[in-house]
């Protein structure tokens, strides 16, 4: 019997910026909100705690501005980061039903919240509970599956809610249990067997080696996510990493127009499937914070237009390249 948790944070930055962060916790959460959904999707239960604020003792402007709730209120009735969410996982697994290969499903809007409900839990030196790889659901993602022409657009919560007719008079936005409550209404409302297949990858937790790296296949497309390297160079010059198949027969495939970087962060690939027609390739050079390499390749079947735009792309790519060059044989004589 399946149970999802919808987990939603508020958390708070340095009131002075980047040069009064904290390194390896730009943002400190300072409220947790969730709904535990049965498998038909309805709330069963809640929970909601705020966070004594330990870092950073002065809210930033932007906080301010969205989340409903003051630095004195956080202070008096605010509880430890580690009781909280120790209490939280208490609350997720508290399911006497659960067994080793039964877990709730976690879910959340957008992709930022479990980073940093990791990024906070290794502040505290606090164990991660989530398996690995940590797959969840994004249910904004989702909704810009069923909803969004542009699927790379990420429609805001608020935007979601009134367009579904959801939104609740007394129930504000920007509070963690509100948004949680929000999220899982909105997730009611799709067509969840529709694209429950696109499932996320969380990227806090990245291969170490090559026996863990991931490979994931959805019904459009693959996703591989690599080890580590020590630099572009590395990464591109890897097998693995240029290979080419295609994820409907497995076939390898041959390059049409080989790897190229438009920026250096992405880079595109063209190739021909016999049986199952043009195949594009796109590698995301992503970075650890111990400024290490890491790969994200995407592969999925194109059209013609799909293969002319990349074409366009390349050749865009070659001129900036030899308006550079010329640039500096100009400095250099």
């Amino acid at each position: 019997m399946k149970t999802y948790i919808v987990l939603d944070l508020e958390w708070n930055q340095s009131a002075s910026g980047k040069a009064g962060s904290v390194e390896n916790l730009p943002f400190e959460i300072i409220e947790i909100g969730a709904v535990k959904l049965d498998e038909q999707f309805n709330i069963v239960d809640e929970f909601k705690r705020i966070i004594k604020p330990s870092v950073y003792q002065k809210l930033h402007f932007k906080v301010l501005e969205v989340v409903h709730i003051g630095i004195d209120e956080l202070r008096k009735h605010g509880e430890p980061f580690p009781q909280v969410i120790r209490e939280f996982f208490d609350w997720c697994f508290s399911d006497k039903e659960y067994k080793d290969d039964i877990k709730p499903i976690f879910c959340s809007w957008g992709s930022m919240d479990f980073t940093e409900l990791q990024r906070n839990m290794a502040y505290y030196k606090i164990d991660s509970v989530f398996p690995y790889p940590f797959l969840y659901y994004d249910i904004q993602k989702l909704y810009g599956l069923l909803y969004s022409q542009d699927t790379k657009t990420r429609t805001p919560l608020d935007r979601a809610v009134e367009a579904l007719g959801l939104l609740e008079d007394g129930r504000p936005f920007h509070r963690a249990l509100d948004d949680a409550y929000y999220s899982a209404l909105v997730m009611q409302n799709i067509d969840f067997e529709t694209v429950h297949e696109y499932i996320s990858l969380d990227y806090y937790h990245i291969p170490k080696d090559e026996d863990e790296e991931i490979y994931l296949i959805f019904p459009d497309y693959t996703k591989y996510v690599s080890r580590t390297f020590e630099s572009k160079e590395d990464a591109i010059a890897d097998k693995t990493v240029t290979d080419m198949l295609c994820y409907r027969c497995n076939r390898m495939l041959k390059k049409k127009i080989r790897w190229f970087s438009t920026n250096q962060k992405n880079y595109y690939c063209l190739a021909f499937c016999p049986e199952h027609g043009l195949v594009k390739g796109k590698i995301r050079m992503k970075h650890t914070k111990g400024d290490r390499i890491f790969v994200v390749k995407t592969i999925k079947l194109i059209g013609e237009d799909g293969a002319a735009a990349i074409l366009k792309r390349k050749e865009e790519a070659a001129k900036k390249r030899n308006e550079k060059n010329r640039l500096k044989r100009q400095r250099n004589r």
